[in-house]
């Protein structure tokens, strides 16, 4: 979201809006579904074997739900009973510039801790509730979902890759979720745009979030967030 108040400033374009940030969010989700797709498909075959307890008893898929509520609850409230404040204050460059100030700070602190075992397959719910209560604070613009929620998990004692994988699965729920939201809130402001830019525009965001997904998860696992960190604060001057 602070990409596209931003960089459309140095275009000399206007502020694309929450119309065009929900279709881009949309591209996002396809992007998350094909990397994850493996996962997926088999969720899938075990609805289509009714294995009801297998849904029942699966604690990852539970920990994935449970880690969306705050951001249903924070981030509706915001766009319900606070649109003004959200787009005349939260999407200023100055609130931008700060958060990604903070963001770096954050990010950094996060790739200093030291390294955790908390995995996929031995945590807890008690593990997910800060991961998931700070995936809530990804409605202000600058704050990035999947850096606050890695920092999050690495300060909570995540090991590296299994906290990018956590926090990229529990993200496909909130991001397709906020982004029909916003489509729909947008609807007749969408229809004044063109068929192919939109459509143009959704398949770039899956090819980027794609490549961004696959370049995040290798490069972490060995080089940590430094590389993040720096961007921050370039992004924030």
């Amino acid at each position: 979201t602070a990409h596209l108040k931003v960089i459309p400033i140095f275009l000399g374009i206007d502020d694309p809006g929450v119309s065009l940030s929900a279709i881009f969010q949309l591209g996002s989700v396809f992007a998350l579904a094909w990397y994850f797709k493996s996962d997926i498909f088999k969720l899938r075959s075990q609805l289509t074997n009714k294995n009801f307890y297998y849904l029942k008893n699966n604690k990852l898929l539970w920990s994935i739900l449970i880690a969306t509520i705050p951001i249903i609850l924070f981030g509706g409230s915001v766009k319900l009973f606070f649109t003004q404040f959200f787009d005349k204050f939260l999407r200023s460059n100055l609130s931008i510039a700060l958060v990604s100030f903070f963001m770096a700070f954050f990010m950094y602190l996060a790739d200093r801790w030291k390294k955790g075992t908390i995995n996929l397959k031995n945590h807890n719910y008690s593990n997910i509730f800060w991961v998931g209560l700070s995936q809530a604070f990804a409605i202000f613009p600058g704050v990035s979902r999947s850096g606050i929620t890695i920092s999050t998990a690495l300060l909570t004692g995540w090991e590296r890759v299994d906290a990018v994988k956590f926090s990229f699965l529990m993200g496909m729920p909130a991001i397709s979720i906020a982004g029909i939201f916003e489509l729909i809130s947008s609807f007749n402001e969408l229809s004044s745009y063109s068929f192919f830019p939109l459509i143009f525009g959704l398949l770039t965001s899956f090819l980027s979030s794609l490549f961004a997904i696959y370049f995040l998860i290798n490069y972490f696992s060995s080089n940590g967030l430094k590389l993040f960190v720096l961007y921050r604060v370039v992004f924030g001057v």
